[in-house]
């Protein structure tokens, strides 16, 4: 079966099984979004959102956080990790925001990718889930689920976005990206994927080799 062919059967049954699956961060706007998603780097939605509740009462837009003392910053934004160069990179980018971009969050990926910290990840959580812009997010979820399933045979992020943007419809590419993430956390996990519970298993390489071990 072709991979595109494999992509629509996988997607029906994650329709079925993730129908409600979105964006696990916070947020009211997308300058908000953007932070979270910085904040995001090596560190789960739930402890961003844990933070971001009180950040974003304390700083209200792009002027606020441009202003911000760095060292404060820093301090609000401590149990995220890497809290210097998230705090440093913030205050930069809402310093351009304000320069460039009248203090909007652009909503284009050139754009998008000039900002400090902000790469391809980051720039099409932000323009699918803040623009409905489609977009394909490779986190460490949709890079182990697309090795596994053998949709792509490439470990580089960028290079595992251009092969699923072949062979997902452009239209489902934010939610498809949402349904990876919700599939890796309840049964395609890390160290150990729930084969024997996955209903994509008939359309995976991985769950295929290990048939015989899961009957």
């Amino acid at each position: 079966m072709e991979k595109k062919e494999r992509v629509k059967k996988i997607m029906q049954i994650f329709d079925n099984d993730y129908e409600d699956a979105k964006c696990t961060l916070d947020y009211k706007n997308p300058l908000q979004l953007l932070i979270s998603t910085q904040l995001a780097a090596q560190c789960t939605d739930e402890r961003v959102n844990i933070v971001t509740e009180k950040l974003y009462k304390k700083y209200k837009n792009a002027h606020d956080f441009a202003n911000a003392d760095l060292k404060e910053l820093e301090n609000d934004i401590r149990s995220t990790g890497f809290f210097r160069n998230k705090a440093k990179n913030i205050k930069e980018t809402c310093r351009i925001l304000i320069e460039k971009h009248n203090g909007e969050v652009p909503d284009n990926l050139e754009d998008l990718l000039k900002l400090p910290g902000v790469g391809r990840k980051t720039a099409n959580v932000v323009l699918g889930n803040a623009f409905a812009i489609p977009g394909i997010v490779v986190d460490t979820h949709a890079k182990r689920l697309s090795n596994r399933i053998g949709l792509s045979c490439n470990t580089d992020p960028e290079k595992i976005e251009f092969d699923l943007m072949k062979i997902v419809p452009k239209e489902s590419w934010t939610k498809f990206s949402h349904q990876l993430v919700f599939h890796g956390r309840s049964v395609c996990k890390a160290r150990k994927p729930d084969c024997k519970n996955c209903n994509i298993l008939e359309y995976c390489n991985f769950g295929q080799s290990q048939k015989e071990n899961i009957q």
